[in-house]
C-alpha cells in the first residue's frame, strides 16, 4: 500500500488535488469545485479523484445527491508514520527536519502565550472578526494578528461598524498582508487558521515553527446584496460563527494537551456545525 500511496502522490496534477484537499481539510469539496480551483477538466478530475481514493488518501462521502471528496486522514497519518518507521528506521536525525510520526509525537504545548493569526483573501470582515474577538475574549493567553492574500485597501464597514456595536476595541485594526507575516524578522506563529475558502485554496509558504493550523471557513458576508439591514444580518451571523468557535478554541486546556490531540480539536471546531 506505501508503494501505491507514494506512487499516486509522484503524479504532480495529483498532488496538486491531494494538497488541495489537505489545505481545505476537515472541508469536502465536491468535484467541479477542485477542477474550477486546479483548471483541470472535469472527466480529468474524476480520473485523479479515483486514483487517489483507491491508494486509500482521500475519502468520498455524498452530501443529497453530490458526491464530496475529502482527505483520508487516517490513511494519510499511516502513508507519513510508514515512511518514518520503514525508511528512518523511526529515528527522527535520520529524517529531514520537521517530519516526525503523528502517532509517537506527545509533546504537550506551551503554556506561554501563543501567537495566533486568522487569514482571509481580503482581510476586510471575517480574519479582522477573527482577530478582534479573539483579543477581547482571550487577549491575555494570545497575541493575535490577520491578514490576507490580497487584502482590501480599508476595512469593510459593516464590519467596522458590527465590532463598533459589539464594544470590540477597532482602533489598532488595519488591513494586512500575508507577507507581513512571513518575514525572517516576522514573529513565529503557534496557529495559523485560514477562515475563506478561496484563501484556503492558495498554496503559501511553508510557515516558520511549523504552527498548528486548520480551515474554519465561513460565507463571505462582504457578498450579501439586498437592503442594509439584510447585509448587516449577513455581517451578524459571520460574527455569531466566528466568536462561537473562537470561544471554543479559547476554552481548550492548551498546556494539558499534544500537538496531536490539539489538531483533532481544532479541526473539529472547523468541522463542528454548532460553532457556525
Amino acid at each position: 500500500m506505501l508503494l501505491d500511496q507514494l506512487s499516486t502522490l509522484a503524479h504532480a496534477p495529483r498532488m496538486d488535488v491531494f494538497r488541495l484537499l489537505m489545505r481545505r481539510y476537515p472541508d469536502a469539496l465536491p468535484a467541479g469545485e477542485i477542477s474550477v480551483v486546479l483548471g483541470f477538466k472535469a472527466s480529468t478530475t474524476s480520473v485523479y479523484l479515483a486514483a487517489l481514493s483507491g491508494a486509500g488518501l482521500i475519502r468520498q462521502d455524498r452530501a443529497g445527491t453530490s458526491l464530496r471528496y475529502s482527505v483520508d486522514m487516517q490513511g494519510a497519518r499511516t502513508m507519513v508514520a510508514q515512511v518514518f518507521d520503514e525508511c528512518c528506521n523511526g529515528r527522527p536525525d535520520l529524517c529531514p527536519p520537521g517530519l516526525v510520526d503523528p502517532f509517537k509525537e506527545s509533546t504537550p504545548i506551551s503554556d506561554a502565550k501563543q501567537n495566533v493569526l486568522f487569514i482571509c483573501t481580503g482581510n476586510s470582515a471575517r480574519s479582522i472578526f477573527a482577530e478582534a474577538i479573539m483579543r477581547h475574549e482571550a487577549g491575555a493567553r494570545f497575541n493575535v494578528c490577520s491578514a490576507g492574500t490580497k487584502p482590501q485597501s480599508e476595512l469593510n464597514p459593516f464590519a467596522v461598524e458590527m465590532l463598533d456595536q459589539k464594544g470590540l476595541d477597532i482602533a489598532a485594526l488595519r488591513a494586512k498582508n500575508i507577507a507581513e507575516f512571513q518575514g525572517e524578522d516576522a514573529p513565529v506563529m503557534d496557529f495559523v487558521f485560514t477562515v475563506c475558502d478561496q484563501a484556503a485554496n492558495e498554496e503559501c509558504p511553508a510557515w516558520h515553527g511549523q504552527p498548528i493550523s486548520a480551515h474554519w471557513g465561513l460565507p463571505d458576508p462582504v457578498k450579501a446584496t439586498g437592503t442594509d439591514a439584510e447585509k448587516r444580518l449577513a455581517f451578524q451571523q459571520t460574527f455569531g460563527a466566528m466568536r462561537n468557535r473562537i470561544i471554543a478554541f479559547s476554552a481548550l486546556p492548551l498546556e494539558t494537551l499534544t500537538r496531536a490531540s490539539l489538531q483533532h480539536k481544532v479541526d473539529e471546531i472547523g468541522r463542528n456545525k454548532e460553532t457556525t
